[in-house]
This record gives structure tokens, C-alpha cells and sequence, in this order.
């Protein structure tokens, strides 16, 4: 059977790169294998689900290179999910309960102060036909319990290896709420059983779950004849560099702030999440299909890995100091710079940690600029050297070997008033590389102590 994963997030906040983390790892999974990748929209949460969060995962994902080969969406399988409802009522699988949010909280915290787990007693079981509609005439409407076997639940995870649940140390999970809509439990299962996932990668959060998901997948088999169980494998949840959980309804780390405040590249981004929480070393990547080449999940180790933005924010100036301009050339264009062209990128973008900051190196050669003539005498005898045009990545060094012949200035006392007048700064890229941008007519004018 071919390899199938999904990544299925809830439309209910900005994706946080702890979640865009598990999304990416599913990705590279499928892609090592040959298999493909679903993303589907769990929007079963009505009141929370929104248009604009779903048009974020996806505009999110698209910007990482996360492609999908097929997609789904909850709220379009409703049917299916009353369909499969009736069959596990009819098996017995699934039972009517009408205890109160109230009366199960005051039942929890009984249990609690004994020093007992807080196990659903399946009071509703005993319940008989006259006392069900006894309920229901009072205005009760019953949500609906999974019925667990209480035999030992394993399997064995891919990151966390053997894993063990006594059945009867779990409380029968609530699948339908008293409204009628079906509860995330329930809907996944129907959805990876319906769409052939074959391996579960989520969050170590869904350990216990996939405890009670596996009966559910294992009842579904024995009441519709369909469906296997898929491996799973659950990863250490991210953290920020303080050790907080993230959060999507805080706006934790939010891929969209990334991107649009912190002007990080999706390279940046997707080469630091592969590799946290791994045996390999951080260093950039150009593409996806370097880390797909790299990937092994069982590399991903126990430990809690954390997310530093300082870390990324390095990893980000490293990756824009190796890319290409034309990788570059439509975020230039997007920030007014359409005349940039492949000698400006490259004279930059080693002084560069954002792409952003590359407005600031067009207008020192594009631009007005003050200069700082602070050894006029010295710039004057300079300015009488400058070679004529047109100049290259030679000039600067033929320049400046004679000014160092005629003044006898070298070292910093040589270059450094010559960088001040050119760029009105002190450090910047190499000035080889500047000098030809900037142009013999605008470095006659700074050497002079003129803004140009």
C-alpha cells in the first residue's frame, strides 16, 4: 500500500511553527516514500472554525512549498459521520448518556479527592428504557460514549517505540455531543480510515487519544468490514526557547508574523524545523528536495526541542548570503527595488539578514546620501585619483593602491574615510563591490562632502 499521511489542522487560529513543524514532517515522510499528502481542514468546531484561518493554513503552507496532493474539509462529511454513528450504536459500541456538564464535574472531582482516576463510571449503561425516556422527557438530550473493551491497547510508535494502555484505565470518550455533531474522535478516524492514511504523525498531545482511536478503528472493521489501523508515530511537542508551549489562539510564533513582520525565507524556516529535534546539525538548505534526501524519522529523538527566533533570524542570513538573485528577485521587486539587478544582489547580500535590508544598500548607491567628509584634505587628493569609467570589480582596488601611494595612508586610516564618504557609513558590504554601483559621478560629489 502506498505511503499516505495527512496533516489536518482546525481553522481556529494562525498556524504556529509547532504546528507547521508536524505539517512539514508529514510532508517529507510522504515525499521520501513516494507517497502522497492530504491536508484536511478538521472545521467541526462551528463556533471557532473561520474562513480567514483557513485561507491562512493554506496560504501558509503554500509559502513553505508544502503542496498537497489531495485535500478534505470535516464539515463536507457530516453524512458519513451519522452513517458511521448508526453502525456503532447498532453494535453497541456507541451509548446514549444524559448526565450534565455539572453532574460529570462534580463525578470527576469525587474521584479526584479519592486518589482515583477520573474514569467515567458508565452509569448510562445501567440505565433502562424507562429511564432513558423518563431523561428525555425532562429536556435531557443524550451525548453518546465509545464503549472501550478493557483489554491492553499497543502498538509501536514510530519516534516513541513500544507503547502500552490497559483498556480499563480509560474512560469511555464522548464521540457525539448532545447537539448531534460528532466530536474530533470520532471524525478523524472516520477520515483517515475513509481516505486510506496510512501513518498517523501528530503531536505526543495525542498519545492517549490514539489509544481510544485505535478501538474506534478496530470497531469500525468489525461493524463496515473497511479500514486497517495505521502506524503511528507521535512527536515531542516544540516549545518556544524559554520552554512555553506554543499556541494558536495566543498567536505564538505565527508563520504569518514570521513572513510578513520578521521578513524570514521559507528556507530559513523549513531547514531549521527538519532538523529540531534531531540527530543532524542545523545548517541551511536551498530546497526542499535536500531535505527530503535527508530526512529519516528515526532521527527524531524523545527530548523537547525548542525554538529559538535568534537561531532562525542566523539561519535566515545565512541562506540569503547562498541564494541566487533570481530566487530573490520577486521579494526585491515587491519592496519597490524593480531595478534591481543581479550585481546589486550580489554586491548585498552578504550584510544582509533580512531581504528587506536591501533597501537600505539601494539607496546608498542609488540614492542621496550624506556623507561623512570628516578628512576633507584627504578626500580631495583621493577624489583627484578616481579612474575614469566604466569601472568593475577591479576599480576599488586600483583606486585605492593609488591613493595608498600617493598619501601613504593604508589600513583603516586609508579605507575607512574613503567608506564614510562613499556610503556614510562605517562597515557594509565590500566597498569592490559597491564602488561600481555607486558610479564615478555620485563619488565625486560624497568625497566632496556633497550629498549625492
Amino acid at each position: 500500500m502506498s505511503v499516505a499521511v495527512r496533516f489536518a489542522p482546525s481553522p481556529t487560529g494562525l498556524l504556529h511553527v509547532g504546528n507547521v513543524r508536524l505539517a512539514l514532517v508529514n510532508w517529507l515522510f510522504a515525499r521520501k516514500a513516494g507517497g502522497n499528502f492530504l491536508l484536511r481542514l478538521d472545521d467541526t468546531d462551528e463556533e471557532r472554525s473561520k474562513p480567514e484561518y483557513a485561507e491562512g493554513i493554506e496560504r501558509d503552507l503554500t509559502w513553505l512549498g508544502l503542496t498537497w496532493d489531495r485535500f478534505a474539509r470535516e464539515s463536507d462529511r457530516y453524512g458519513r459521520y451519522d452513517e458511521v454513528a448508526a453502525a456503532l450504536k447498532a453494535s453497541g459500541r456507541l451509548y446514549p448518556c444524559y448526565e450534565t456538564p455539572e453532574e460529570l464535574n462534580l463525578k470527576r472531582a469525587s474521584l479526584v479527592s479519592q486518589g482515583r482516576p477520573p474514569i467515567y463510571d458508565r452509569a448510562a449503561l445501567r440505565l433502562g428504557d424507562a429511564d432513558r425516556a423518563r431523561l428525555e422527557s425532562e429536556g435531557r438530550k443524550p451525548h453518546w460514549r465509545f464503549k472501550l473493551e478493557h483489554t491492553p491497547v499497543e502498538w509501536t510508535d514510530l519516534v516513541r517505540g513500544p507503547v502500552h494502555f490497559e483498556g480499563a484505565a480509560l474512560s469511555d470518550p464522548v464521540l457525539i455531543r448532545e447537539d448531534g455533531r460528532p466530536l474530533y474522535t470520532l471524525t478523524s478516524v472516520v477520515d483517515d480510515a475513509d481516505l486510506a492514511i496510512t501513518h498517523v504523525i501528530r503531536g505526543e498531545d495525542h498519545v492517549a487519544n490514539t489509544a481510544v482511536q485505535i478501538q474506534i478503528f478496530e470497531a469500525l472493521t468489525n461493524s463496515e468490514g473497511g479500514g486497517v489501523v495505521p502506524v503511528f508515530a507521535h512527536l515531542p511537542l516544540l516549545t518556544d526557547a524559554t520552554g512555553q508551549g506554543l499556541s494558536k489562539r495566543l498567536g505564538s510564533l505565527s508563520v504569518a508574523s514570521l513572513r510578513e513582520e520578521e521578513g524570514i525565507e521559507p528556507m530559513a524556516l523549513a531547514s531549521l524545523l527538519a532538523k529540531l529535534g534531531t540527530s543532524d546539525a542545523i545548517e541551511p538548505r536551498l530546497t526542499l528536495d535536500e531535505l527530503v534526501a535527508e530526512f529519516d524519522i528515526a532521527k527524531v529523538s524523545r527530548a523537547t526541542p525548542k525554538f529559538d527566533p535568534e537561531e532562525l533570524l542566523r539561519l535566515n542570513a545565512r541562506i540569503l548570503h547562498l541564494l541566487p538573485f533570481e530566487r530573490v528577485a520577486g521579494e526585491l521587486a515587491a519592496l519597490g527595488l524593480d531595478d534591481a539587478d543581479a550585481a546589486f544582489w550580489e554586491a548585498v547580500r552578504p550584510n544582509l539578514s533580512r531581504v528587506a535590508e536591501a533597501r537600505d544598500w539601494w539607496a546608498v548607491t542609488h540614492a542621496p546620501v550624506a556623507p561623512a567628509a570628516d578628512d576633507p584634505a584627504f578626500l580631495a587628493e583621493a577624489a583627484a585619483l578616481l579612474p575614469e569609467e566604466p569601472w568593475d570589480l577591479s576599480t576599488w582596488g586600483t583606486w585605492t593602491g593609488a591613493v595608498k601611494a600617493k598619501t601613504g595612508r593604508k589600513g583603516k586610516d586609508l579605507f575607512l574615510p574613503l567608506r564614510r564618504a562613499l556610503t556614510g557609513r562605517d562597515h557594509g558590504p565590500e566597498l569592490k563591490n559597491l564602488l561600481p554601483l555607486i558610479g564615478r559621478t555620485r563619488a565625486e560629489k560624497r568625497l566632496a562632502g556633497e550629498t549625492a
